[in-house]
């Protein structure tokens, strides 16, 4: 899901003064942190501040996953995760690290559709000898 709308849409409501530059540059400290280390860079520049190209960060969440879902991931562990994991979600999201503008951009399902539940084979009835 692209989530291109939204975005312009707040962008058009910081523009006219209807929402404050504060409200929407209100990035937290840990996804700050994920966008230095787990982020990948973009072509394009923060329609805030101006000054810098944001860093998409992309989270991952699934039932399946324990303790990796809700954590930043790179490409590469992506990649990896696509492979030996039922599905999750990713959610990619802009983010300034110079104003703190951050944006969810985009959202899709990675990993494998999981196997469908065996039938349990019934078990033959056991035999009993006469002497049982």
């Amino acid at each position: 899901m692209d989530y291109a709308l939204a975005r312009r849409s707040v962008l058009a409501e910081v523009s006219a003064g209807r929402t404050d530059v504060k409200q929407v540059c209100d990035a937290d400290p840990y996804l700050l942190r994920a966008a230095k280390f787990h982020g990948r860079g973009s072509d394009v520049v923060c329609p805030i501040c101006r000054k810098e190209q944001l860093t998409l960060v992309s989270w991952v969440f699934g039932d399946k996953l324990g303790q990796v879902s809700g954590s930043a991931r790179t490409s590469d562990e992506l990649a990896r995760l696509a492979e030996t994991a039922e599905e999750f979600t990713v959610h990619v999201v802009e983010v300034c690290r110079t104003c703190s503008w951050n944006h969810l951009v985009q959202s899709y399902v990675l990993g494998a559709v999981p196997a469908p539940p065996r039938p349990r084979r019934a078990r033959p009835p056991s035999r009993r000898t006469a002497s049982e």
